[in-house]
């Protein structure tokens, strides 16, 4: 076995939506010193636990599916962890000889793959940390085939140096076909408004479905007011990306024919609370099992309602449909995205530091959301605002967060990230909650003392040319000011003065000394520093720089299991184009 780097720059889509989510990783490059015997990994096979296939038609071409084998490398050293070697996965299709015809997708896997009578072989290279496709079968039914049969595929792998766990997919022939109808919302709204949602699914299956999955999420600005008992809920932890999800998953028993279709016998109300900003509402469909539950909770905790019993009645009768099975997933679900009229108010906040020159002070600067709305972009994954710093004349930065870059005095892109700049701009994430905001910790050497040295703290637009943030209707506070070294906050006083001349609130610019002196008060090899305000407002986003879902990944989504599996689904696609490096982009 070889470990092998990754190259950050190129990115390589992993397997079969179905298979491994949106997942993609970095294109394996080099090589180290070879593994020991007792360091050799264990990578897992996987995909999904069944299929079902349409029937084998009367007349016409069968209708096919997509089987996605993916392989998961559980290392997470990203620099070390991949295997740079030849693998080969075996494929023993005898299981489903007579009930499925198999073949690979060329287009869509790198592998190279080849099928002898009831065995395939798919050889590969290279297996980078984190899960990444390995080959997708398209599987139809067989002639002569009949509804219910069943059968499986048992997928191996080999490899130098390297375990691989098998995995064992299963097709059948025919099942239910549940199709999620879309409703006519208003997306435009108020904070308070409520509109009915009479969620509304048809079964265009062969077979019927033995109770119904149904599964509703929708973001922090949005509410559900009923709780069902044969509901369980569960909500996002905020401090997760901030998006804050709310999760329903709803059981409901009975016999759901196919070709009928379903309403649900009392709608539910959809209200746009208070904090309701840009928000999304997802409802899904699905055959009820404990399999599909526990796919659903996804590790997350639940908690049953306490009102009455969400049921679903016939709507209409349906002319005859053809007879298929829940081969499309993404019909099962469909989604909604509201804008409401409201604002939130950014309010920047500084802080006020003293020492003498050569010493180092630490300031806490950055802003809190005081709302009503939150704020969240999680279709784009684009980030809410920037927090532009100046530094104070006689100071230079010596720590920063890492969310924060360097750039020049005028707000511009500079290549030197490591020594001293001018000026720091800081990236919140793609959300952030009301009663939250952006603490940005930086430490900073005093290389000359001077009384009042003060440097702007102001939170904006992320476009240098365009700074005000749309949804601010207050945009006075959005600046502070960090002061070094103000009048009557000298080293050996160990206070701080507001840049008012008394208040200590340095969220205004300082009057009393506008040309900074140096200062005669401080004390050699001693530095105080107060923080004057926004201390307890919250992070979002994580620690990272960059601010999508991404990092991690994710929408995840970024959410809880339940809200990553819509993730996966396709719901929100959190990674956007940064632009960081754009000369015009502060």
């Amino acid at each position: 076995m070889t470990r092998i780097s990754p190259r950050p720059v190129l990115r390589r889509a992993a397997g079969s939506l179905a298979a491994a989510g949106l997942l993609a990783a970095a294109t394996l490059a080099g090589a180290a010193a070879p593994a020991q015997a007792d360091d050799a990994p264990v990578f897992t096979l996987g995909g999904p636990a069944e299929t079902a296939l349409h029937p084998y038609p009367e007349s016409g071409e069968p209708q096919h599916s997509t089987v996605g084998i993916s392989v998961n490398n559980p290392s997470q050293d990203d620099e070390d962890g991949g295997y740079g070697g030849h693998f080969t996965l075996t494929f023993d299709l005898s299981g489903v000889d007579g009930v499925a015809d198999v073949a690979f997708d060329g287009e869509s896997t790198s592998a190279d793959c080849r099928i002898t009578g009831t065995k395939a072989v798919c050889e590969d290279w290279g297996i980078w940390p984190g899960n990444q496709g390995a080959a997708d079968l398209t599987v139809t039914a067989a002639e002569g085939s009949e509804d219910g049969d069943t059968g499986t595929i048992k997928v191996t792998g080999e490899a130098e140096g390297v375990t691989f766990t098998p995995f064992t997919t299963r097709l059948t022939v025919g099942g239910p076909d549940l199709v999620m109808e879309q409703l006519p919302f208003d997306q435009e709204l108020n904070p308070g408004d409520k509109q009915q949602a009479p969620i509304t699914f048809m079964n265009r299956g062969s077979r019927d479905a033995d109770g119904v999955l149904l599964t509703l999420l929708y973001s922090r600005g949005l509410d559900i007011p009923q709780r069902y008992t044969n509901c369980e809920y569960t909500v996002d932890d905020p401090a997760d990306q901030g998006i804050g999800f709310t999760t329903a998953l709803c059981s409901v028993e009975g016999s759901f024919e196919a070709g009928e279709t379903y309403t649900l016998a009392t709608p539910l109300t959809i209200e746009a609370t208070t904090r309701a900003f840009y928000d999304t509402f997802v409802y899904r469909i699905h055959e009820d099992g404990a399999a599909q539950r526990a796919a659903q909770r996804a590790g997350a905790t639940f908690e049953r309602g306490d009102g009455s019993v969400l049921k679903a009645v016939p709507a209409k009768k349906k002319s005859a449909v053809a007879r298929g099975a829940d081969l499309n997933p993404y019909d099962n679900q469909q989604e909604v995205d509201f804008r409401t009229k409201n604002t939130a108010d950014f309010v920047a906040y500084g802080d006020e530091a003293s020492g003498a020159a050569g010493t180092t002070v630490k300031a806490d600067i950055g802003f809190r959301n005081e709302g009503p709305a939150w704020i969240g972009y999680i279709r784009s994954g684009e980030d809410v605002a920037t927090v532009d710093f100046t530094v104070p004349q006689g100071a230079s930065v010596t720590a920063k967060p890492d969310r924060c870059r360097a750039v020049t005095a005028e707000g511009k892109y500079r290549e030197d990230q490591k020594s001293p700049a001018p000026r720091y701009v800081c990236y919140t994430s793609m959300t952030v909650r009301d009663g939250a905001g952006l603490d940005l910790p930086f430490e900073l050497r005093i290389d000359k003392a001077l009384i009042g040295a003060s440097g702007e703290v102001t939170v904006r637009n992320t476009w240098l040319q365009d700074p005000e943030l749309p949804f601010d209707p207050k945009p006075a506070n959005n600046t502070a000011y960090l002061i070094l070294n103000g009048e009557g906050g000298g080293a050996d006083s160990g206070g701080t003065t507001g840049s008012d001349g008394g208040s200590g609130d340095p969220s205004t610019p300082p009057t009393s000394s506008p040309d900074p002196q140096e200062s005669p008060s401080a004390t050699p090899g001693t530095s105080t520093s107060t923080t004057s305000g926004g201390g307890s407002a919250g992070t979002t986003g994580g620690s990272g720089g960059g601010g999508g879902l991404a990092s991690t990944g994710s929408i995840a989504l970024i959410a809880s299991g339940t809200a990553a599996a819509a993730l996966a689904a396709g719901l929100l696609l959190f990674t956007a184009a940064r632009r960081r490096a754009a000369a015009q982009h502060g």
